[in-house]
């Protein structure tokens, strides 16, 4: 029996709610077609030329500074924590980790605390039928040749609520209001677990609705043209890569070595016998570090420098500014071993525990290291298929290039990326065999794989190397 109610004759509603896939196939096949072509209006080839116009177009300069010629930062009394005046943007604090699963079971060091969620967005448009993704000429204080291929959207938000007083932040709207486009991927995703502490930013992909406007910084490029400049040293800086990572991309595989839940499961399994406790200590007389008049540097000479910059950089919100950096001693090796099983490619994952991880683990490249860190150690105490990926035969070697890590906090810092054929199908303890259909998969949610091994997911979704 059917009551009324105060507002008149209950009634059965027939109007039914709209339902979707669950799964929205045609994009990732037009995403798959976008990374295989590499013809457009502006081609391949014009992007240096392009690069190094927007080089001349605005000054740009980064100095190294001691600490005490920084505007507006400081080291905060009591602490010792490098903070900035208006306690916005990051601050460079101390960390204690203990873990006793670690060959190290216990050590200090300086981390980066930025509580505030980023936003890293591309936006997307098709043009004469392919989707192109609009990449932005960006100048960071870090990176080697300063100017890379960026997101269109890569800013804290600092920088979106211009904290700094600097200009608006262009093309922010696509990404902040429903109404400007159709959203392709928004996940969270860690950023560098060994340097920031909990770190994330919202990784984005949106279609735009209507007319976009142009700005000399910025072009549209295919998928497959990203690719073809994945290919080149130091160009696709790593905000674009982690975010390419996350396109969704068609399921092509049949088969497994691991079914997905015994994948998930592994990962559950690893996350729950690991036990790390990081401590977030002052930054005054971190034991292991040593202070001067401009960085600080750890006794042994090894693992990285906090250091001072002064910038200047005509095309960014702010003209002009000072900040500390991270410096890492030495380049770092990141590599995938792969492997193919019943016909299908593998890349072989490794649990990584690093100390800034929200959830511990991740799951990260075969190699992640920076080889002069363990140069002084014994062949049998240096980490697995390190020295094998240092020492492959070329024929081995499916791809390789130089990268830029995150330029806005870390001074100089690349690392070598590989793609190298395995040996053997070995996974030792804490290594397990997945393939790329996997991985993407997992990149559907928070947290599941590191920056090092989106970095390589994205030379894949791009087609930059084929397996």
């Amino acid at each position: 029996m059917t009551l009324p109610t105060a507002f008149g004759p209950a009634h059965r509603t027939t109007e039914r709610p709209r339902t979707q896939p669950r799964h929205d196939a045609a994009t990732a096949h037009r995403i798959a077609r976008s990374a295989t072509t590499t013809g457009s209006d502006f081609s391949t080839g014009d992007v240096p030329a392009w690069l190094e116009a927007r080089r001349r177009a605005h000054a740009f300069r980064v100095d190294r500074i001691p600490f005490a010629a920084m505007d507006n930062w400081s080291f905060q009394e009591g602490t010792g924590n490098l903070v900035h005046d208006s306690g916005r943007f990051f601050s460079v604090e101390g960390l204690r980790v203990t873990t006793p699963r670690h060959r190290r079971q216990q050590w200090h060091q300086p981390i980066i605390k930025q509580p505030e969620v980023g936003i890293l967005g591309i936006l997307v448009k098709e043009i004469d039928g392919v989707l192109h993704f609009l990449l932005q000429a960006k100048m960071e204080p870090g990176n080697r040749n300063l100017l890379q291929l960026s997101p269109t959207v890569q800013a804290t938000r600092s920088n979106y609520t211009q904290a700094h007083r600097g200009t608006k932040v262009r093309y922010l709207e696509y990404f902040t209001d429903p109404a400007r486009g159709r959203v392709l991927a928004d996940v969270l995703q860690s950023e560098h677990g060994s340097w920031f502490y909990r770190k994330s930013n919202r990784n984005m992909l949106v279609e735009a609705v209507g007319h976009v406007p142009e700005h000399d910084d910025f072009r549209w490029l295919t998928l497959g043209q990203i690719g073809e400049l994945l290919r080149l040293d130091n160009v696709v800086n790593m905000d674009a890569r982690t975010v390419l990572a996350c396109a969704p991309i068609p399921d092509t595989e049949t088969t497994a070595l691991h079914s997905d839940t015994e994948l998930l499961s592994w990962i559950t399994a690893q996350r729950a016998r690991h036990d790390l406790r990081a401590e977030r200590v002052p930054l005054a007389g971190l034991p292991g570090w040593e202070y001067r008049e401009d960085s600080i540097v750890h006794e042994s000479g090894r693992y990285f420098d906090v250091v001072a910059v002064s910038v200047g950089a005509a095309s960014r919100e702010v003209a002009h500014w000072t900040q500390p950096l991270f410096a890492p001693r030495g380049l770092g090796v990141t590599a995938f071993l792969t492997r193919t099983f019943a016909g299908v490619p593998h890349l072989l994952v490794h649990a990584r525990l690093e100390a800034g991880f929200a959830d511990t683990i991740e799951l990260g490249p075969t190699v992640q290291y920076t080889p002069a860190n363990y140069a002084h150690l014994p062949a049998e105490e240096r980490p697995a298929f390190l020295d094998d990926v240092m020492t492959a035969d070329p024929a081995r070697i499916r791809y390789q290039a130089l990268h830029s890590e995150e330029g806005g906090r870390f001074l100089n810092a690349e690392s070598r990326y590989l793609f190298v054929q395995a040996t053997d199908d070995s996974a030792p303890e804490g290594y397990r065999w997945a393939t790329p259909g996997q991985l993407s998969a997992l990149l559907r949610h928070n947290h599941y794989l590191n920056v090092q091994a989106r970095t390589l997911l994205s030379c894949l979704t791009t087609n930059a190397v084929r397996l």
